[in-house]
């Protein structure tokens, strides 16, 4: 498998496609979902992998190919650790270059106003905040988004739904499934560089070529 990119127009990153909230904590899922993707077999493909990557980004940058559900941690030396990932829904992707604000392990969840209100009017009632726990959206971890000092709403997270990932159903977060977004929370600085590559290719100039699973370093480690 091989996936290759390169974006021109280096622009700050937007965050008008994803709904402006009261709190900055407040970007989750919140489509609504059938039985029948629940029972969504996730495929192989998505499963954490030690990957061949040729990128002229520096180690310890995260790059987020949100069109093939990709999320690399870059290691240098043509190296990197792949994760599948489930992204924005139609209308809610981005693309940018941001970095890492802050961290929080089993983080609350503070759905916003007109998320609890729509999700009323389905006679789904939810809470103003819940705290961390197996049962929160948010899952085991998130990483913040931030642009600057400011926070653009967006973060990495785990989520209590792992079918969803390789999909397109959150509004604008990155989805991980536990175990992944715990071992990346515990590889990824506050500070690192994030490079998200989706609609309007706002993320600048960047390359990256996966080559595929790195067998020997599979089998071998190192």
């Amino acid at each position: 498998m091989a996936f290759a990119m390169t974006a021109v127009l280096a622009l700050p990153v937007s965050v008008s496609a994803a709904p402006r909230v009261d709190d900055p904590a407040n970007s989750t899922a919140s489509s609504v979902v059938t039985r029948e993707m629940m029972k969504r077999p996730v495929p192989d493909k998505f499963k954490r992998r030690l990957v061949r990557l040729v990128t002229n980004e520096a180690p310890g940058t995260i790059i987020i190919d949100t069109n093939n559900k990709f999320l690399y941690l870059v290691e240098g030396n043509n190296k990197a650790i792949r994760y599948g990932v489930g992204v924005g829904r139609e209308g809610f992707g981005w693309s940018g270059v941001v970095k890492i604000g802050r961290k929080e392990e089993w983080p609350s969840w503070r759905p916003p106003a007109e998320m609890r209100s729509r999700e009323a009017r389905r006679g789904h009632f939810l809470p103003e905040v819940q705290k961390g726990g197996p049962d929160n959206p948010l899952g085991a971890r998130a990483m913040y988004l931030y642009k600057g000092n400011r926070d653009t709403i967006f973060r990495i997270h785990g989520t209590n739904q792992p079918w969803s990932i390789g999909l397109n159903l959150s509004s604008g977060c990155i989805r991980m499934n536990n175990k992944d977004v715990q071992d990346l929370y515990e590889r990824a600085d506050i500070g690192s560089k994030v490079v998200v590559i989706g609609p309007g290719n706002k993320q600048g100039d960047v390359s990256f070529d996966d080559r595929g699973v790195d067998i020997l370093r599979t089998i071998f480690g190192g």
